[in-house]
Order: C-alpha cells, then structure tokens, then sequence
C-alpha cells in the first residue's frame, strides 16, 4: 500500500479549517480529516464545507462513535464523508452498526482503540467486527495525566509493531507523536501518517500552528511518500 498522509484539522473554526487543507492539499496532503473538535463546533456543516471544496479528496470523520452508530455514520456518509471512527471500546453492537452502515452507504469504518485495556486485543477486536483500519491511538488526557503523575509518556510506537503484525488491515498509530516520529511510522508497518495536534495545530489553542505549515507539510509528504509500498495483509 501507498503510504497516506492524512491532516487532523483539529480547528474550531470551519474558515480556518478550509484555509489549513487548502495549503496541506498544495503540500501534497492525501486525505484530510474533519478533526474532534471541528465536528463538535461545525458538525455536519463542517463536513459539507470540506466535501464542497475538495469534491474528489478523502474526508474523514473523527466521530469517536460510542452510541448510535448506525445514524451517525450515515449522517456523516451522506455529508461526505468516506471514512467515519467508531471507538473499539463501545458496545458490539454498536460496532455492527457502524460497519453495516459504512457497507450500505459506501465509507469505510476506521476503528479506534484509544481506551482499551489491552491495546492489540483492541484492534483485533475491530478487525474482527469488520472495521477497514484500526487507528491505534494514546489519548491526550491519558497522555498529559501520566507526565503531570512523573510518569514516561507513553507512545503509540511502544506497541506499533505488535498492533501491525496482530491485524491484516492497515493501521494509523496516533498520540502525541514528534514529526520524525510521524513520518518513521511506515517503518513500523503502519502506513497511514495523521499529521495533527501538536504537529501542525496548537494542542491546546486548537488553531493553526505558527510557521511554514505549508513548507514543513510538503517535506512530511515527500518523505513519507517516498517510502514505497508498505506491506499490508488486507486491503
């Protein structure tokens, strides 16, 4: 598989969002994602913008489905969304839905493990219910809490190579990782890269990150793509 490279727009803002995808797409950008926050502020009016702008470009949902899973997909599917997230730690049922409406309504269903316990049962689990990706995933609280305990942080890269050798279908590590982290992760097997919060937005603002976004961008898509074809069991 091609290595992807995804853009978080993790914004507020559905203006800034478009101005930021605008330059990822001049940068090489794959897929863009309708970030956590920007469905919480804009919801499917955000999606509809991003799908308006870029009419043949990947769009993915952050949703984080827990609950009704069936009319959420569909709602975001029908907005323009091809990719929706569905959370490895809500009820199986709700994990059928999701993955019954992405095949009645053409998404694929990227499945987040973000939570679990045991971190490479999680994404088996998700493959097991049908999911097309798992997204394996250390949350920001999770992260920020155990720092501010005087803990190691821990990463997404602790356990990236069993999540890929555990699952056939392809895998996004996400979680606090640097950009050389980031870019290094087709290495691991994985061969979605997100570039997000704290990469290319302010994790706490959530607005776009000062700098040459544009300029660093095109040096992460060069690189990653670049690699070649990842490996990848399933597609």
């Amino acid at each position: 598989m091609r290595p992807i490279v995804q853009i978080s727009l993790d914004l507020t803002d559905i203006k800034e969002a478009l101005a930021t995808a605008e330059l990822a797409r001049r940068a090489g950008v794959d897929w863009l994602e309708a970030g956590t926050p920007l469905i919480l502020a804009e919801g499917l009016h955000g999606v509809r913008a991003l799908r308006e702008r870029f009419p043949e470009v990947p769009i993915v949902a952050d949703l984080k489905t827990m609950d009704g899973g069936y009319l959420e997909a569909e709602m975001m599917a029908k907005a323009g969304a091809t990719h929706v997230v569905v959370m490895a730690r809500a009820h199986p049922e709700t994990l059928k839905c999701v993955v019954q409406a992405g095949r009645d309504h053409g998404v694929k269903v990227m499945g987040d493990n973000l939570g679990c316990p045991d971190m490479i049962a999680g994404a088996k689990l998700l493959e097991d219910f049908g999911c097309d990706y798992v997204i394996h995933h250390i949350g920001y609280d999770e992260r920020r809490g155990i720092a501010a305990a005087g803990h190691r942080m821990p990463s997404p890269l602790d356990q990236l190579r069993e999540v890929v050798a555990a699952v056939s279908v392809p895998v996004q590590a996400v979680g606090g990782l640097t950009l050389e982290q980031a870019v290094r992760t087709p290495e691991y097997g994985a061969p979605l890269v997100v570039i997000g919060a704290p990469l290319a937005v302010d994790a706490d603002a959530f607005r776009t990150a000062d700098g040459n976004l544009e300029g660093t961008l095109k040096i992460i898509c060069d690189r990653v793509h670049g690699y070649g074809d990842v490996a990848v069991k399933k597609l």
